[in-house]
């Protein structure tokens, strides 16, 4: 029995938790569906496979840039409190609940492929880190109700199972808004936040113009270079705090940044916002290589192994569609966990007992960054506000209450992060603590009817029927264009009627 969770286990952490190796995979068996030869096989999965491990390495640089920012906001604010990180509990959890996860995850993944071949929920979830944070949170919360057995396993494979086609079909009308086609689906656990700033874009931003066509003088015309404006905004948002850290902290700021003198601090800090830009072009490298393997590979498994499926990828890949976006909602969704926080301190926290969540940069900038491009897919510049700020408040609220579900199983320092493990955790979380293990079950059992039922009845009714969020907002800009069309052409004609005029006076 070791010996098959030992494999359990294997396949689990060392195939899908490796989302390199699963886009490969996957790659490789679309391309031999779509009967390429042997080198093309190959050469197709490794470069997808490389494309991923490209935009892994640009988000390490990422994390690696906002690390340090982020302990020092805090230590400047003075903010107490925790700082959601799904990799930190899922290994404080790893070793009592392991064995659990690791057959939730192996079951689950299966049952994902059953439903999408058999379902109208034609979704593959490929997102393998997202997948075992979810089935690490199942395993916990489920065996607290049904101890870690069968039972646990059973529910929590059909509940993961449930979650990865139907999280992607409820997010997919605003993901075809952003992506312009219907080739690939988001598949991440933080799509309430992705949905939500669609919506939030919709009602908001009707008149707005997108983030993308901010007009700038001619002498800055360099920030029309995402890359550059990008680089130069966590420059200026560098700087503000490390001046603020010097004022507040003197010397104790420095091991911050391993600086020695003010000016090493300072320029430390300059560094790692010009790190930050290099991380972020290295991603949108990553996602254009692996995604034009893996798209035209899918169309392989699509029509031979799950008809019809689409890939569910990771929040990054919409990043190229709207680059100022990621930047607005990033700094959009802090500002809003960080007026969460004031309103968790003030009152939730004295009144009902809810943790402090703080605001991490990382996720801020990967969920913020993705909830701003969808703001302004449907919302434009206004959009991306708006949307990036009510993500901030999601995955600041929802971990706080998921913390309370979970406060009773030695796990109080940390909770999971993103919007969806906040609301999923907390429904699973609260029917298995029911008292009645045969109520913990119908609970369990109705939510993922409900759950796979309206996920259902929204890719019928609506996906399917082609439904685009944003059609008032779209219609105005493209009336917009037409009117900027005919007076360039008006302004033409004018010109090419003045110099034949002057011809003829000559």
């Amino acid at each position: 029995m070791d010996g098959f969770v030992s494999v359990l286990q294997f396949i689990g952490n060392e195939f899908l938790n490796v989302p390199a190796y699963l886009i490969g995979i996957i790659v490789a068996v679309g391309l031999i569906a779509l009967k390429k030869n042997a080198g093309q096989v190959v050469g197709g999965a490794l470069k997808a496979a490389l494309g991923f491990l490209i935009l892994g390495a640009g988000a390490n640089v990422v994390t690696s840039s906002l690390t340090p920012l982020g302990d020092l906001v805090l230590a400047v604010t003075g903010a107490q409190g925790v700082v959601p990180t799904n990799e930190v509990i899922t290994a404080q959890a790893a070793g009592e609940f392991g064995a659990t996860s690791a057959y939730i995850l192996s079951l689950g993944f299966l049952l994902m492929l059953v439903l999408a071949r058999f379902s109208p929920l034609k979704y593959v979830f490929l997102t393998g880190h997202h997948m075992v944070f979810m089935s690490m949170l199942l395993a916990v919360v489920l065996s607290v109700g049904f101890g870690q057995g069968f039972l646990t396993v059973l529910v929590g494979a059909v509940l993961l199972a449930v979650m990865m086609v139907a999280m992607p079909a409820f997010a997919h009308p605003w993901t075809k808004r952003v992506t312009g086609n219907d080739t690939v689906a988001i598949g991440h656990f933080s799509s309430l936040g992705y949905i939500a700033a669609g919506a939030a874009g919709q009602a908001v931003g009707k008149r707005s113009r997108s983030t993308e066509e901010i007009n700038v003088p001619k002498g800055l015309s360099f920030l029309r270079d995402s890359m550059v404006a990008t680089a130069l905004s966590m420059v200026l948002i560098y700087l503000v705090f490390t001046v603020w850290g010097l004022i507040k902290l003197g010397a104790d700021a420095y091991p911050f940044l391993e600086a020695d003198t003010a000016g090493s601090f300072v320029m430390a800090g300059v560094m790692q916002a010009l790190m930050f830009g290099v991380g972020v072009a290295i991603i949108l490298y990553g996602v254009r290589t692996f995604l034009g393997e893996l798209i035209p590979a899918f169309q392989g498994i699509a029509s031979k192994v799950v008809p019809g499926a689409k890939a569910g990828l990771d929040i990054p890949i919409v990043f190229p569609y709207a680059q100022n976006a990621v930047l607005v909602g990033f700094i959009s969704s802090f500002i809003g966990g960080l007026i969460a926080l004031v309103v968790l301190a003030t009152w939730l926290n004295p009144v009902f007992g809810l943790a402090l969540i703080l605001p991490g940069m990382v996720p801020h900038f990967f969920t913020g960054g993705g909830a701003g491009v969808y703001g302004n897919a449907t919302g434009g510049r206004r959009g991306a506000i708006v949307g990036g700020f009510i993500n901030g408040l999601l995955i600041t609220f929802l971990p706080a209450i998921l913390m309370q579900v979970m406060g009773g199983l030695g796990l109080g320092n940390s909770t999971f992060g993103d919007a969806d493990f906040g609301w999923f955790g907390t429904l699973v979380g609260l029917s298995a603590q029911s008292g009645s293990t045969i109520v913990g079950i119908l609970l369990s059992v109705v939510l993922a009817l409900v759950v796979f039922g309206l996920a259902c009845a929204w890719q019928v009714k609506v996906v399917n029927k082609g439904w685009m969020p944003g059609a008032d907002r779209q219609k105005w800009l493209d009336a917009e264009q037409a009117q900027a069309k005919a007076r360039s052409e008006e302004e033409r004609v004018a010109r090419r009627d003045a110099r034949r005029a002057a011809k003829t006076a000559d």
